[in-house]
Parts: C-alpha cells; structure tokens; sequence
C-alpha cells in the first residue's frame, strides 16, 4: 500500500508491504524499522528505529490529530487507492456499488445487514489492519443489496465485501 502523508506541511511518501508474520515500511523510499501495537482506542505504542513513542491519533474531519513527546500536529493522508474517491463527498454515485477491501485483514465486525438501508459514508464493514481496526463508509445512499464477508474472514486487497444498491 502506498500513502502520501502531509504534517506540518512537509510531505512524506510512506509504502508498507507485508513481510513475514510483520510489514515493511519504507518513508520516501528509504527502509525504516517499524513496529506497532494498539494499547487503547487511540493509543498506539510505536517502535521505530529503536525508538519508541506513544502515540495518540484522533480523527479530525478527513485528517488526523497526532499527539507524541509534547508534539501535536494534524497529519492528511492521501492514499491513491482511497475507494475511488467514495468517501462520501461530492457527488453521489449512482447504480450497484461493490464496496471493496482497502488492504488486506480480518473483518472483526459486519456493521449491516441485507436490505438494511444505508447513507453515503455511513460504516458498512471494520476490517482489522496491523492492528487497527479500518470502518469501510458506504459510496452512497442506497440499499445493502449482499453481504459478502462474515466476522473473523480474512480478506485480500481488492476483494469485495459487499454491494449497494
């Protein structure tokens, strides 16, 4: 997976790949040693270089609040492979929708059901990802048409969760 990642105005190109039972992650191209573990909702233990940080991370609107050692900075993450821009902004998309996994983990949770109505951008699906749990939004308004996962299915990139209508 690749990101794009701006905070504090410098922007970073971040790649992790899965390696082993762990991931590889290199930032603007250069390996670095990463190691993580969420201790609380929000609360992520992090080793990297040898180093390690508590890190608080909190949502704020499309970016992210990071809190560590005294610093507090808003990160943006850009990633390319972002549901096609289905995040619930701007226009509405219009016919079946085949809502798909953004990497590859376990799905922990299945938030609706068949023919359960649904909001653009309301939580469908929450898929874990080394160690953090991921809530798949729904593209659009609409109808859950099929449910293609149940809890505790491992999933690949790409594959598809379910279907709105």
């Amino acid at each position: 997976m690749k990101f794009q990642v701006t905070i504090a105005g410098q922007r970073r190109s971040i790649e992790l790949q899965r390696a082993g039972e762990g991931w590889e992650c290199r930032v603007d191209g250069e390996p670095r040693g990463v190691d993580v573990v969420e201790a609380a909702p929000g609360v992520f233990s992090l080793l990297l270089d040898g180093q390690s940080f508590a890190v608080h991370l909190a949502r704020a609107g499309e970016s992210y609040r990071v809190h560590t050692r005294g610093a507090d900075v808003v990160a943006v993450v850009e990633n390319p492979r972002r549901w096609g821009g289905r995040s619930g902004g701007g226009l509405a998309l219009a016919g079946r929708q085949e809502v798909t996994a953004p990497m590859p983990g376990k799905v922990v949770r299945v938030l609706v059901g068949e023919q359960e109505e649904v909001k653009a951008g309301q939580g469908l699906v929450v898929v874990e990802a080394m160690k953090m749990q991921n809530e798949i939004p729904s593209p659009k308004a609409g109808v859950v048409e099929t449910v293609l996962v149940r809890e505790g299915d491992r999933v690949e990139h790409g594959q598809a969760l379910l279907v709105v209508a």
